[in-house]
């Protein structure tokens, strides 16, 4: 399984934010949010889980999207199921780690 992801890194802090790669470029709605699943957000490069599992450990804050992407993260025990939100039936999660 391949991840999408684009790391920014800040002051000191990372940001990781990975998507599941079919949904680069999709616009989601549930009628009161819209989001825009963008290449310029999401995507620098695609990784391999080990990769993706790597990265997970060592971002500061996280933008998750996806089934598989979010599955992997909760696997690793990083986020909850409860922080899980919604959009037209598509998974995302954000994640701050203090």
């Amino acid at each position: 399984m391949l991840f999408s992801v684009k790391i920014i890194a800040q002051a000191g802090n990372s940001m990781l934010n990975m998507c599941d790669p079919e949904l680069l470029g999709k616009i989601i709605s549930d009628g009161k949010v819209k989001m825009k699943i963008t290449k310029n957000y999401y995507h620098d490069q695609l990784v391999e889980q080990y990769e993706a599992e790597e990265l997970l450990k060592k971002a500061d804050s996280i933008n998750l999207v996806g089934n598989e992407t979010i599955s992997l993260s909760l696997n690793l025990g990083i986020g909850s199921k409860q922080g899980v939100k919604y959009i037209d039936g598509i998974p995302f999660l954000l994640i701050f780690k203090m």
